[in-house]
């Protein structure tokens, strides 16, 4: 009797899942560009050596998804717009948009054009950075969305942690949603080394917060030289012969000012004896020093996010973290306290290298203060 009330109801629709891909995405990080848009920033970094990994990372999540989630159907847009990505994972797709003939296919109009053409997706993944995540909130979805991210900064909250964790996310979400917001800055502001995010409004997003970026928050809130104390230990602590590879952000650049140098604002810079080295070293540069002699390297937390590798510093590639003797973590007590017990977290793009930091790790809070703090890689579910 069962079986055959079971015929006689109505098959529930299927899951359909949308995905857009911004092939550009992330190009400019390794390559020290500090974003990525715009065409002349694109060709520059295509130029430079830079590998888009958009695709790639797109790729990554359809396999992690349709592993969770065989019968969700994948829909998305022809070529590197997803359809590449689709056919990388080898999940079973349909195309419900083709970019224009002769078009860039990695523009705003086109990002929006694909939003509007997947509006009938139960959920809309989009891979790439804070631009895309502009351009998906001005194509206004109907529905709730999902960025993994593929960025070279990633600030705006409506991106999951990783890869794995959108997939997750998505395999389980149930139509419940929270507001998420969408941040992004001037690059050319950003790579002169002035930081405003402004706020450009919200997106519907599975309620998984424990698997979303959160947005990223400032440090202004530490109190006055705790930069300046953070950076005396770190300063006290290098050990002679060695070279520091000093990555972005307003702790490090307090290091350079202790040594007495004027580092590279939100870029690499590596320093040996108290000698700037080498200036906004790009990923072959820093693997090219690392290789030839003893390299440490010396990250800042971003707060709100709790990110050490993998946010705005991808010159600290997989390859590059293989070689480093070791890594020097900052933060200030403020900027953990603030995390709330979540833990630190690792997103380079190769699971070995994230796998290596799981544990726990000292972070100088200060001058002769430390802590010892969970990390873990951002594709192990949180």
């Amino acid at each position: 009797m069962v079986a055959d009330l079971a015929r006689l109801l109505p098959e529930a629709p299927p899951v359909i899942v949308g995905l857009v891909v911004n092939p550009v995405a992330g190009l400019g990080g390794p390559v020290a560009l500090k974003g990525s848009d715009g065409p002349d920033i694109q060709a520059r970094a295509l130029a430079l050596g830079a590998v888009p990994r958009a695709a790639t990372r797109a790729a990554a999540a359809l396999t992690a998804l349709h592993r969770r989630r065989p019968d969700i159907r994948v829909r998305t847009v022809a070529g590197a717009m997803g359809e590449d990505s689709a056919v990388a994972a080898g999940v079973p797709y349909e195309i419900a948009h083709r970019p224009r003939p002769g078009a860039a296919a990695d523009g705003p109009a086109d990002t929006r054009a694909a939003v509007a053409a997947l509006a009938g997706a139960d959920l809309l993944l989009f891979a790439g950075g804070d631009g895309t995540a502009r351009d998906v909130l001005d194509a206004r979805p109907r529905g709730p969305v999902l960025g993994v991210p593929a960025g070279v900064k990633v600030y705006s909250g409506c991106f999951a942690v990783s890869p794995s964790a959108a997939a997750t996310t998505a395999a389980a979400f149930d139509g419940t949603t929270l507001a998420a917001e969408v941040v992004d800055l001037d690059e050319d502001a950003y790579r002169s080394g002035r930081v405003g995010v402004r706020l450009y409004g919200t997106l519907r997003v599975p309620a998984a917060r424990a698997r979303l970026s959160g947005r990223k928050s400032g440090s202004s809130a530490a109190p006055p030289g705790s930069a300046e104390s953070i950076a005396r230990q770190v300063v006290a602590s290098m050990a002679p012969g060695a070279a520091y590879a000093l990555g972005p952000g307003a702790t490090t650049l307090a290091v350079g000012r202790e040594l007495g140098l004027e580092l590279t604002p939100l870029g690499v810079d590596v320093v040996r004896d108290g000698v700037l080295l080498a200036s906004d070293v790009t990923e072959q540069t820093l693997h090219t020093l690392a290789m030839s002699q003893v390299t440490h390297g010396v990250l800042s937390v971003i707060g709100g996010q709790g990110f050490v590798i993998g946010r705005g510093n991808q010159q600290f590639s997989p390859r590059v973290l293989d070689r480093l003797a070791g890594i020097v973590l900052l933060a200030t007590q403020q900027k953990l306290a603030a995390l709330g017990g979540r833990p630190l977290l690792v997103d380079s793009g190769d699971a070995a290298a994230d796998a290596a930091f799981g544990g726990h790790a000292r972070v100088v809070t200060g001058y002769r203060e430390s802590v010892m703090y969970r990390i873990q890689s951002a594709s192990e579910d949180l």
